[in-house]
């Protein structure tokens, strides 16, 4: 849970603005992260873990600034090109329903902490940036977070999270890795696919209950 609530609370920082195609990556995470924590804070449905409010800000507010094709691409890795269209759509569905999930439940983690932006200088042609950020909190040491963010036709877009150096996608690329060897593209599909289901049946939890 420790680890869930870090990359929520950098994911946070993701959620755009209208017309976010015309804003700096780094501008944009820092003009939208107070708005953002301040929703959490004052909305007490959300902190007592109700699940489809939840599920309702992390579908409209996180998820369209990232480009999950370009994530899970990554995360499957060389076998990306042996999955046929089909067996790609359905790795991409179940990759980000897996996220959805992941997500959610680490909202109600969240207790007052704050994101640092540091200052971004890219050309103004540049397509691809690094937006370092830390997560800080009162007595504890900060969590460095970076985004790996390509310029899209619909805005800025994440399609990697590093936290304390270690890269969400290759984690990732690592454990589809080994499923795929052991039981096929299809086999990593139906497992990806079974944890959702598995997940979507828990319900959530206030941060601190047993």
């Amino acid at each position: 849970m420790k680890g869930l609530f870090k990359v929520i609370v950098g994911l946070l920082c993701l959620v755009g603005v209208a017309h976010a195609e015309a804003v700096a990556p780094d501008a944009l995470i820092k003009a939208t992260v107070q708005d953002v924590l301040a929703v959490i804070k004052q909305d007490k449905d959300i902190q007592a873990g109700n699940q489809k409010k939840i599920l309702e800000l992390v579908d409209a507010k996180v998820l369209p600034h990232f480009d999950f094709t370009r994530m899970t691409r990554l995360a499957v890795g060389k076998h990306w090109r042996s999955a046929t269209p089909e067996q790609q759509k359905a790795l991409v569905t179940e990759f980000r329903n897996m996220l959805v999930r992941t997500y959610t439940k680490a909202f109600t983690v969240y207790r007052d902490q704050a994101v640092e932006v540091k200052p971004l200088k890219i050309a103004a042609d540049a397509t691809e940036a690094t937006v370092k950020t830390n997560i800080t909190k009162s007595g504890a040491q900060p969590v460095p977070v970076d985004y790996e963010m390509e310029k899209t036709a619909d805005g800025w877009k994440a399609y990697d999270v590093t936290i304390e150096g270690v890269s969400m996608v290759t984690s990732y690329r690592g454990t589809f890795t080994s499923e795929i060897q052991e039981k096929g593209i299809d086999g990593l599909i139906k497992t990806l696919s079974d944890r959702n289901a598995s997940a979507a049946n828990v319900p959530l939890r206030k941060a601190g209950s047993k």
